[in-house]
């Protein structure tokens, strides 16, 4: 079976269909819960005893991402956003080439630091540039929009 460069990405794998669908049914589950902060019991069938988690909203809404991610068949990676990443990893990210991307690093778009011959770029500074670019992509989506309905 051919994946695409995106699901291949840092080295990740695609969830099994087992996987994706007790993401699917934990994600459920955890959309129901109204209160502030979650509580989820975890119980150890090798000890015969449970243990209540509490996850407050941030860890739930973090929680809830991952699970959609997985339960639509999408490979997964965590990136800290102070580890450093390689071209290629931070191109994947992005989606474009490693060229384009080499291209944008040269341009001083991203920042980045050279150790040896090679350049790495922290997360932090990758995530902050994604984010901009797609402000921007989306505002000139809007802009289209816009113009495209004045002449309906």
């Amino acid at each position: 079976m051919t994946l695409p460069a995106s699901a291949q990405g840092l080295g990740s794998r695609l969830p099994s269909d087992g996987e994706r669908k007790t993401a699917n049914t934990l994600r459920r589950l955890l959309a129901t819960q109204s209160s502030e902060q979650t509580k989820l019991r975890v119980f150890d069938d090798a000890r015969k005893e449970s243990a209540e988690i509490t996850l407050t909203p941030a860890i739930s809404n973090l929680l809830m991402d991952l699970l959609r991610h997985i339960g639509r068949g999408d490979a997964v990676t965590l990136v800290p956003v102070t580890q450093m990443l390689t071209t290629q990893q931070a191109a994947d990210i992005l989606n474009v080439s490693r060229p384009y991307l080499v291209s944008l690093l040269e341009r001083g778009e991203i920042a980045h630091i050279t150790v040896g011959r090679h350049r790495r770029i922290k997360a932090e500074d990758l995530f902050a540039y994604k984010d901009v670019r797609d402000g921007t992509r989306s505002q000139a989506l809007s802009d289209l929009a816009a113009l495209d309905g004045e002449y309906l």
